[in-house]
């Protein structure tokens, strides 16, 4: 029944250690070998989901950047992708500056910052990635960027999105990927608008597909897939409009998904 299969990367399919068990992974093959397209679905950077991706085993076009860059994993050829309008950009970079907030923005898919700080540092950590500091930012306005992050505290991130998207107006998506990341995208820079064209890529219908993750920059892909999927470590929100909540992330909570609705060997 079920064709197409998205899968979020970070406390998803990866579990706390950062590794896709090798039960998860035997899950991932047997599901394409049945025929179903297995893709990731991520916040993160093409280069840093490509790894993860190649280590799988998978040769699909992959969702990076929240939706806003759809990519061919073989040839990397760019089949959708959307950057945060100009006027969004500028606008954002001069708030952070005026309020002093660490915002980093992808180019090329490098990572750029004004600053080094231990914000920067330990998210480069967490995702494997390199960065660049440029302190002149107008250098880095005109450029075309997928995605924006501001990194803080999760509840003074709560009360500044409301500010942003009075600011940004709705030209942009924004949303949470992690308590305390902030992501800006262009409005049609979300998992789920990413699935709709895939599913469409691939010739099945939405209702053919599965979306499974854990935050709510996942909600959209759950929404708009045909079986949306939460894991037991999801936060309670995603769990609350899932159609199925799975095993926890350490508990190869994919695994169990693709055996119940796919493979059909578990209860």
């Amino acid at each position: 029944m079920y064709k197409l299969i998205a899968i979020d990367i970070d406390d998803t399919l990866i579990n706390d250690d950062k590794e896709v068990t090798p039960a998860t992974q035997t899950a991932l093959e047997q599901a394409v070998a049945a025929g179903v397209v297995v893709t990731l679905a991520t916040g993160r950077a093409y280069a840093s989901a490509q790894a993860i991706a190649r280590q799988t085993g998978l040769n699909v076009p992959i969702i990076t950047y929240q939706g806003a860059l759809v990519k061919n994993l073989m040839d990397e050829k760019v089949l959708y992708e959307r950057y945060v309008p100009q006027d969004a950009v500028r606008k954002l970079f001069n708030y952070c500056v005026e309020h002093n907030l660490h915002l980093q923005t992808y180019i090329d898919d490098k990572l750029y910052a004004r600053e080094e700080n231990q914000k920067l540092v330990d998210y480069a950590t967490l995702n494997g990635t390199k960065y660049y500091i440029e302190p002149d930012w107008e250098k880095l306005v005109p450029q075309k960027t997928p995605k924006m992050l501001i990194i803080d505290d999760p509840d003074f991130l709560d009360e500044l999105s409301p500010i942003l998207r009075e600011l940004l107006g709705d030209s942009v998506h924004i949303t949470k990927s992690k308590p305390h990341f902030l992501e800006i995208m262009h409005k049609e820079g979300t998992k789920g608008l990413a699935l709709e064209f895939l599913a469409a890529h691939f010739g099945c219908e939405l209702s053919e597909t599965i979306a499974v993750g854990d935050s709510w920059n996942d909600h959209e892909m759950l929404e708009a897939a045909g079986l949306g999927v939460a894991m037991a470590n999801a936060i309670p929100a995603l769990k609350d409009i899932a159609d199925f909540v799975t095993l926890s992330n350490n508990e190869d909570g994919v695994k169990y998904a693709i055996d119940k609705f796919i493979l059909q060997t578990a209860q």
